[in-house]
C-alpha cells in the first residue's frame, strides 16, 4: 500500500494582519505551510510564526506573481494548494483535496470553485460564481503566468474539477473596490490590451462600460443577486471605462473632431439603447407563458 501524498499549501501576502489569521486556521490540515512575505510592515509575519516555520520574506513586487511562484519552488510536497490571504478553504474541500491527492489517476491539477462574498452578501450570479480557479495541482507541473493582475496557474497537463469551495472575502468596502480598480487592476489591464494591439477607438468608452454591464446583469443575471447585484454590474461598468480611460491616457489623450465625436456617439447611444430594450423585452416575455403574445412581443420588438 503506498504512502499517503503530502500537500503543501503556500501563501503570498502582503499586510493581511486582519485577514490572515483565518486563512491559516482553515489550512492546518496540510502537511507543510509555505508563506511568503511581500514586505509587511504590519504583523503579518508574527501571526504566520503561529503556523509555520517556514517563511520567506521578498521585495513587494508588483508582478504577483514572482513571490508566488517563488513559494512553489520552497515547497517540498507531492502536490501544492495555493490560497490568497482572503481566502479560506471550506471544511468540505479540506476533506475532497486529502482523498484527491491520494486518488491514483493521471491529473495533474484540479480547478476548484469558488465562494465570492462582496459587500457582506454571496453573490451566485453576475458571473462571480462558479468562479473556478486552478489551485491545486502536482508539484513541478504548475506556475503562475507572467502577468501582472489576475494571473492564473498554468498546469503541464490534464486537468479535472473539484465539488467543494474556497471562500473569498472579496470586496468589503467600496474604498476597497475603487482602489483596486483605479490603482492596480485598470492601469495593468491597458498595458495588456495595449500589448496585445488593441487599436484604439474612443466610442469604446461606451461600449466597454455598456457591454459590462448589459453582459452582467442581464446575460449572467446578475439581478438575481438583487441591489447587490445592480450595484455590482454598475462597478463592472465603471471599471471598464476606467481602462479605457487609461488606454487614452498612455496614446497621449488624443482629440477628436466635435462633429465627428457627435455623430459617433449619437450612434452608438442608439446602439445601447437597442441593446436594453432586447434585454428588458427578453426578461418580460419569460414571464408570459402564451406562445402567440410571445410572438406578438418579439414581433413588435424588431419593428421598433
Amino acid at each position: 500500500m503506498s504512502e499517503n501524498k503530502k500537500l503543501s499549501v503556500v501563501i503570498s501576502a502582503f499586510n493581511e494582519e486582519k485577514r490572515i489569521r483565518q486563512c491559516l486556521n482553515s489550512i492546518t490540515f496540510a502537511d507543510e505551510i509555505i508563506f511568503v512575505d511581500n514586505s509587511s510592515t504590519d504583523s503579518t509575519v508574527a501571526v504566520a510564526k503561529k503556523y509555520t516555520k517556514k517563511i520567506f520574506t521578498r521585495p513587494n513586487n508588483l508582478m504577483l506573481n514572482v513571490n508566488k511562484n517563488y513559494g512553489f519552488t520552497r515547497a517540498t510536497g507531492d502536490w501544492i494548494l495555493y490560497l490568497d490571504a482572503d481566502e479560506i478553504a471550506s471544511e468540505e474541500l479540506k476533506k475532497e483535496i486529502q482523498s484527491t491527492i491520494n486518488t491514483e489517476k493521471d491529473i495533474y491539477g484540479y480547478w476548484i470553485p469558488r465562494k465570492n462574498f462582496i459587500f457582506n452578501k454571496l453573490i451566485l450570479h453576475g458571473g462571480w460564481y462558479p468562479d473556478f480557479q486552478m489551485r491545486l495541482f502536482k508539484k513541478g507541473f504548475g506556475k503562475f503566468e507572467e502577468r501582472h493582475v489576475h494571473e492564473m496557474i498554468a498546469v503541464d497537463g490534464k486537468t479535472e474539477y473539484l465539488r467543494h469551495h474556497v471562500l473569498h472575502s472579496n470586496y468589503e468596502s467600496i474604498s476597497q473596490f475603487l482602489h483596486k480598480a483605479t490603482v492596480i487592476y485598470a492601469p495593468n489591464e491597458a498595458t495588456e490590451l495595449l500589448r496585445k494591439g488593441y487599436t484604439f477607438n474612443f466610442v469604446d468608452c461606451f461600449r466597454f462600460p455598456s457591454k459590462e454591464f448589459m453582459s452582467r446583469f442581464f446575460a449572467r443575471e446578475g439581478y438575481k443577486d438583487g441591489f447587490h447585484g445592480l450595484m455590482l454590474a454598475i462597478f463592472m461598468a465603471f471599471y471598464h471605462f476606467i481602462v479605457f480611460c487609461f488606454i487614452w491616457e498612455r496614446l497621449g489623450f488624443s482629440d477628436f473632431e466635435t462633429n465627428k465625436t457627435i455623430s459617433f456617439v449619437k450612434k452608438e447611444l442608439a446602439g445601447i439603447k437597442k441593446e436594453m430594450k432586447y434585454w428588458l423585452e427578453k426578461e418580460k416575455m419569460k414571464n408570459i407563458k402564451n406562445p402567440i403574445i410571445k410572438f406578438v412581443i418579439k414581433i413588435t420588438s424588431l419593428l421598433g
